[in-house]
């Protein structure tokens, strides 16, 4: 007889806590995890029956939704051909197929796609690309400038060129050093630009990354393309390499297919991630323009971009990439995009009548505004869980920054889910409205 124990037989909560190590989680004093059975579409299917809207997209990865058949298809389809090769020295379709692909959907300077495997990793590929670039060049050590208050991921480049914080205080003596403007979602356009001028001109100044008209994490602040096209321009005047982190923007976010298509001056290099595979697979790509590739064409071993990862080009995830962006392009998801754009406009009109609502702002599907107390608006607010709570009884998942709420659902999710969001955020706003906010943290 079998002595192996049945899921009945198991405690998951009890061997969770015991073993498993969740991110951006406190080990004491939270709540056990939510155990997901099955998801599809924009819906969480709990263990103990309850059904959750996912309205972030699960930390904005699942653009079509979750268990999409079509990239279910995709990847079965080709575990039975190739699951994996190693890419130096070797290729395959689906890399080509996937490079060739996105490589038209962007402007013509772009000419070569190299893979990774997460955002993170996507940054720390094009800083090293950049400052390469740069000793084959000219031999200097470029210094580099970022936004105040940008988040550009959690290995050690991204989290130098990020904002300095509680996140990353027992690693800031390992850091290189970086210029920093001011925050473009807070600060005057005038003032960033003539800082900008001073910084550019420094001649030691030789890269400037950013995360195009949205910074995510730093509180879904959004600024407008005319100043990021004027930066842009002001540091290509002065020689400077632009990386735009598209890790969030890419793939429809802002209204259009990535960010940068609202902008008349392209950054130089290009990270991609999130939704690239529509949620289904690890994998991100920085994509260099012709300029840059130049530098590294030499058979001088020196000259050589030395970086690369286990899975580096999987064919698993670019067949799902693939996939992913051949029904992101499709019409029907094209109308959804623009329904919930439309949706989160006319939301928004109503939010705008509430007294403990301010900084309303929209960025295509990404709506997001913050709740009035008595604290400043931060992503450290004690509010935060009482918020993620209070949604989470209600069915939806919407994870706070903060006080910040906001909305990136997926492109699938129908009017009613996002009608039964709406709702849920009114009803927030009216619970709230008229207690003392000290007694919720």
């Amino acid at each position: 007889m079998s002595t192996l124990k049945t899921d009945k037989d198991l405690n998951w909560d009890e061997i969770d806590a015991k073993h498993v190590w969740h991110p951006f989680t406190p080990l004491r004093g939270q709540a056990p995890p939510l155990l997901v059975q099955h998801a599809r579409e924009s819906l969480l299917y709990l263990e103990n029956g309850k059904i959750i809207i996912d309205a972030v997209s699960s930390w904005w990865v699942n653009i079509h939704g979750h268990s999409h058949p079509l990239l279910a298809e995709a990847l079965y389809k080709q575990a039975l051909e190739l699951e994996h090769v190693i890419f130096a020295g070797f290729t395959h379709k689906p890399a080509i197929q996937l490079s060739d692909a996105l490589l038209k959907q962007l402007d013509p300077k772009f000419s070569k796609v190299f893979f990774s495997d997460n955002g993170s990793t996507a940054i720390e590929v094009s800083l090293k690309m950049a400052m390469q670039y740069h000793n084959i060049n000219s031999s200097i050590n470029p210094k580099i400038v970022a936004f105040k208050d940008a988040y550009h991921g959690d290995t050690f480049g991204a989290m130098a060129v990020g904002e300095r914080g509680t996140f990353n205080i027992p690693f800031e003596p390992y850091f290189f050093d970086i210029l920093q403007l001011p925050s473009p979602g807070s600060t005057a356009e005038k003032h960033i630009l003539t800082e900008a001028k001073k910084l550019f001109s420094e001649p030691e100044v030789g890269i400037f990354i950013f995360e195009p008209l949205v910074q995510g994490a730093g509180g879904m602040q959004m600024y407008s393309a005319q100043l990021l096209d004027r930066l842009i321009e002001l540091a290509h005047q002065n020689n400077v390499i632009c990386i735009a982190d598209e890790v969030m923007t890419g793939f429809g976010r802002t209204g259009k297919l990535f960010a940068c298509n609202h902008l008349r001056n392209q950054p130089d290099i290009i990270c991609l991630s999130k939704g690239l595979t529509g949620g289904a697979m690890p994998l991100s790509v920085s994509i260099a323009s012709q300029f840059i590739v130049d530098a590294f064409d030499s058979d001088a071993r020196n000259r050589t971009f030395f970086h690369g990862h286990s899975f580096t080009g999987n064919p698993l995830a670019c067949a799902v990439a693939i996939a992913s962006l051949e029904l992101l392009l499709s019409k029907e998801r094209q109308e959804d995009m623009q329904r919930i754009c439309s949706s989160h406009s006319n939301f928004a009109k109503s939010l705008k009548l509430l007294d403990n609502v301010e900084n309303i702002r929209q960025c295509g599907t990404i709506l997001a505004f913050d709740w009035k107390n008595e604290e400043e608006t931060s992503y450290f607010n004690s509010k935060r869980n009482f918020i993620y709570n209070f949604f989470i009884d209600r069915g939806v998942l919407l994870r706070p920054l903060g006080n910040t709420i906001y909305f990136m659902p997926p492109y699938c999710t129908s009017q009613a889910q996002l009608e039964k969001v709406y709702e849920a955020v009114l009803e927030f706003f009216k619970f709230t409205k008229h207690m003392k906010t000290t007694t919720v943290a």
